[in-house]
């Protein structure tokens, strides 16, 4: 197949969206696909590949580290269609989702859509004081969704969610897989990881309690510094990791002074992506009390990296993480703080739970992802054509 990829956000970005676009190109490729990417001009993208078509854009003003598309020509309509493009996979409901939708239309090429953000939880970046915005985020999304030929959720919760929103057309639960590979424990020596902690001037022999991800509100990062200061008073050399940047790193920084706990709260910034499974070794214990996620991404990688994870009772990631087999699930503050305590004086309980987390996550692999994936995208397709030809033998009939 040829496969056209539309997406706002793309390498260089380092996100879990991202993570989960680079895996299914790859997957597809290894099937024999021709994929092609269709995304936004970036100042630090470095790649220079027939494969990857970048159009010119601005930073979002709302969202200061996301851009988007501001020119769709017709030139690059007819390239796109020297492509011969059989399906096209939309990524974004905005500026290149847009897009994805025109070509569509115009070439009449199937299109399928991944839903990866619930933008209920991000609608105070754009319209703060609003009492509504929630509603104009389920409104655009079941419009998005209701205009293409099929729909990916990364997991049933994803997938009840837009139900709920009033979405008709069919919807396909697929996870999104993971290339375990760079993440494997065994891939990294104790002196890698110790050169890496002293690059982010993390103590050797201090317990590190890991966070990698987006710093935002939505990530609920707040609610993990808060266990913190709990948690230092009973284990003073414990350290939170929070690997990533945001909008609310300053925010955060400030908390952590205020609770006097700033010296335990250690900030990594960006990191490249390539460096990201020896990140995960940093780390003794993987923690999150984000309820928004779609993919739960970070929470499988740290599982294949054989760390426990730590994270706040949600629909999203139930069936992924089940309590006291392959981590641990909390409700409050207070309670995170204890099972923390009680992880980090048992590296014995560690292990077996970092142990049970790598078996748990197989059947996530990239390959198994790729797999689902494209025979959805063929199903899709065939149902295209199937309508396609339906309408026009009833144009023939009534012309007859």
């Amino acid at each position: 197949m040829n496969i056209g990829i539309f997406t706002d956000t793309y390498s260089p970005q380092v996100n879990g969206v991202v993570s989960s676009i680079l895996t299914l190109e790859k997957e597809l490729r290894k099937q024999g696909h021709n994929v092609y990417v269709f995304t936004i001009s970036h100042p630090q993208a470095e790649e220079n590949s027939n494969f990857v078509y970048r159009i010119a854009s601005l930073p979002f003003i709302f969202l200061k580290d996301h851009r988007v598309g501001i020119l769709y020509s017709n030139r690059l309509v007819r390239k796109i269609k020297r492509l011969r493009l059989d399906i096209i996979l939309s990524q974004t409901e905005f500026s290149l989702g847009i897009f994805a939708k025109l070509v569509s239309k115009k070439l009449s090429i199937p299109i399928v859509h991944t839903y990866h953000t619930m933008y209920e939880e991000y609608m105070h970046y754009i319209s703060k004081g609003i009492e509504f915005s929630p509603k104009i985020a389920r409104k655009y999304s079941k419009s998005f969704c209701n205009g293409v030929d099929g729909v990916i959720a990364p997991t049933k919760k994803t997938e009840k969610l837009l139900k709920s929103y009033g979405v008709k057309t069919q919807i396909r639960v697929i996870p999104t897989g993971i290339d375990f590979s760079p993440l494997e424990k065994s891939h990294y020596s104790r002196e890698e990881v110790d050169a890496l902690k002293q690059i982010f001037n993390i103590p050797l022999n201090d317990p590190v309690i890991l966070f990698v991800g987006r710093v935002a509100k939505e990530k609920s990062i707040d609610v993990v510094i808060r266990a913190m200061s709990h948690l230092i008073l009973k284990v003073p050399e414990a350290k939170l990791v929070i690997v990533g940047d945001g909008p609310s790193r300053l925010e955060l920084e400030e908390l952590s002074a205020h609770l006097n706990i700033r010296d335990a709260i250690i900030f990594t910034g960006m990191q490249p992506w390539s460096t990201i499974g020896r990140i995960y070794q940093v780390g003794d214990i993987f923690v999150s009390a984000s309820v928004t996620e779609t993919q739960g991404l970070t929470f499988a990688e740290a599982m294949a990296a054989s760390l426990p994870v730590v994270a706040k009772e949600d629909e999203s990631i139930a069936g992924l993480i089940r309590d006291d087999y392959n981590g641990k699930l909390f409700q409050t503050e207070e309670e995170l703080a204890m099972i923390l305590e009680e992880l980090i004086t048992d590296p014995k309980k560690q292990q077996i739970l970092g142990h049970n987390a790598v078996h748990s996550v197989k059947p996530l692999s990239a390959e198994v992802f790729g797999l689902n994936a494209c025979n959805y995208y063929s199903d899709v397709i065939e149902e295209y054509i199937e309508k396609k030809n339906q309408k026009k033998e009833k144009g023939f009939k009534k012309s007859v």
